[in-house]
């Protein structure tokens, strides 16, 4: 994997043309497919930062790759290849280097314009939401939960998608204006499947997933998920051995990221701050982690 040396912030291959860059991702046209190649930038808060994390980019293509498969019975994807040798057009020794880990050959997908988030526990956003009303995006929930707290079932809260600022939850009366009432019916069937599924796998492993969002698509007709899959920048996992509910929970994804920029005079707009070397460091090990455990043949 990459040393700090090496982070790759931007990408610019030669001889494919960039439709895109995103908040993480660099997606070039291939023809019959895309390429999306997956940097080491770092989005917080819905800023990307200036500061990379080493292997970040291979970290969470081998993570979405790996879920891909795992679910692939409930709902099919969009890629077609991680290999390097199955990109078309990368002639340079150089580019190959670069792509070889971190990048995936994926279908043309007419992507829906909703985050399809699920929470399992009540964290984040969804915690200030239920002190302040009682609800998690207008879904009443049951008095005296606790922070951290497991939820009585897997919610769905999908939200807007947004390539700058910040997404913007949404009731599931706003998800149907926007894709119609059995396609939103259908999106939140198959993100709780998904969830519920991942969240087994995980749990064997010693992991809670305390959250995640998927996004889908439109191909041939058919509806794929598409994007990343349930990677340390798309979900909050944490450590089942240390759960308590009542407070925050140390977690293997960008949590250290953010507690850090929490304790800045920084108002969540462009330029994000530079990271601290330590907090880029222990966020590296973080993700290195999570790959491991969740990947590996060895339940913990």
């Amino acid at each position: 994997m990459t040393s700090k040396s090496e982070i790759v912030l931007q990408t610019d291959i030669k001889g494919l043309r960039l439709i895109k860059r995103g908040k993480v991702r660099d997606i070039y046209d291939c023809g019959q497919h895309l390429l999306m190649v997956v940097t080491d930038r770092l989005s917080a808060f819905d800023v990307v930062l200036p500061s990379g994390i080493p292997s970040k980019g291979e970290i969470l293509t081998r993570l979405s790759v790996f879920w891909f498969r795992l679910v692939e019975d409930i709902i099919g994807n969009h890629l077609v290849s991680a290999e390097v040798n199955d990109f078309p057009g990368i002639t340079g020794q150089e580019d190959r280097a670069i792509l070889s880990g971190r990048a995936m050959l994926v279908k043309k997908a007419t992507p829906l314009l909703v985050e399809c988030i699920v929470r399992g526990y009540i964290t984040g956003s969804g915690w200030k939401d239920y002190q302040r009303s009682g609800c998690i995006c207008d879904i009443p929930l049951p008095e005296g939960l606790q922070e951290s707290q497991r939820l009585p079932q897997p919610l769905f809260t999908p939200s807007t998608k947004a390539d700058t600022g910040h997404d913007v939850n949404i009731s599931f009366a706003e998800t149907v204006s926007i894709v119609g009432a059995e396609m939103a019916e259908t999106l939140k069937r198959l993100s709780i499947d998904i969830y519920n599924r991942a969240a087994s796998h995980a749990l064997s492993r010693g992991i809670i997933i305390a959250d995640t969002k998927f996004e889908f698509g439109l191909y041939d007709n058919g509806l794929i998920l598409i994007d990343e899959v349930l990677t340390p920048d798309s979900s909050r996992f944490w450590p089942a051995a240390g759960y308590a509910p009542g407070r925050g929970q140390d977690s293997f994804d960008k949590q250290i990221v953010r507690d850090y920029l929490l304790t800045l005079d920084w108002a969540q707009t462009y330029p994000g701050p530079v990271l601290p070397d330590d907090v880029v460091s222990k966020t590296a090990d973080r993700y290195r982690q999570i790959l491991e455990i969740l990947t590996s043949d060895t339940k913990r």
